[in-house]
C-alpha cells in the first residue's frame, strides 16, 4: 500500500510566459527611454535600465521558488516527506506507527506530523482549506496503516 500527497504552489505563469511578458516589457521600457532620450532627457533611459534590472532580480526570485513543492508518500511501514524549497531538496522519513498529525489550530498554521522526537511542518504551499483536508487525509490513512498490521 501506498498513498501520496504532493503539495505546490499554483504559479499562474510558466517560465516561457514569464520570459515573453519579461522581454517585452524591456522593449517597451527601451523605446519609452529612447524617445526620452532624443527629446533631451538623457537620465530617463538609465531609470529604465535600473527598472529593467530590479525586475530581472524579482524575477529570477520567482523562478526561484517557483518548483517549490512538497510530497508526502505513506507505506505500510513509514511516511517520507519530501520538501523541494529554492533547488534543495530535504527527505525526512518518519515511522508510520509512530507518527502523529498534529492539525492546524488557527489560521495560516501548518500541519505538524511528529514522531519520535523529529517534528516536520508540512502544507506552507497550499491554501488554509486544503491544508485542513490534507491533514484529515493523512490521518484517517495512518490509522488505516496501523489497522492493518
Amino acid at each position: 500500500m501506498q498513498r501520496e500527497w504532493l503539495l505546490k504552489k499554483n504559479c499562474s505563469m510558466s517560465p516561457r510566459q514569464v520570459g515573453m511578458a519579461y522581454g517585452l516589457l524591456c522593449l517597451f521600457l527601451l523605446v519609452i527611454g529612447l524617445g526620452f532620450a532624443l527629446h533631451g532627457a538623457w537620465f530617463v533611459p538609465v531609470f529604465a535600465l535600473l527598472d529593467i534590472g530590479v525586475l530581472a532580480t524579482a524575477l529570477l526570485c520567482y523562478a526561484r521558488h517557483e518548483g517549490d513543492r512538497e510530497r508526502i508518500a505513506l507505506t505500510d511501514d513509514s511516511m517520507l516527506v519530501e520538501r523541494v524549497e529554492a533547488g534543495q531538496v530535504r527527505h525526512i522519513r518518519l515511522e508510520a506507527c509512530w507518527t502523529r498529525i498534529v492539525m492546524p489550530d488557527r489560521q495560516r498554521s501548518l500541519i505538524a506530523l511528529e514522531s519520535r522526537g523529529v517534528r516536520v511542518e508540512i502544507g506552507g504551499f497550499v491554501g488554509e482549506e486544503l491544508r485542513g483536508q490534507v491533514a484529515q487525509e493523512l490521518r484517517r490513512e495512518l490509522r488505516k496503516a496501523s489497522l492493518l498490521r
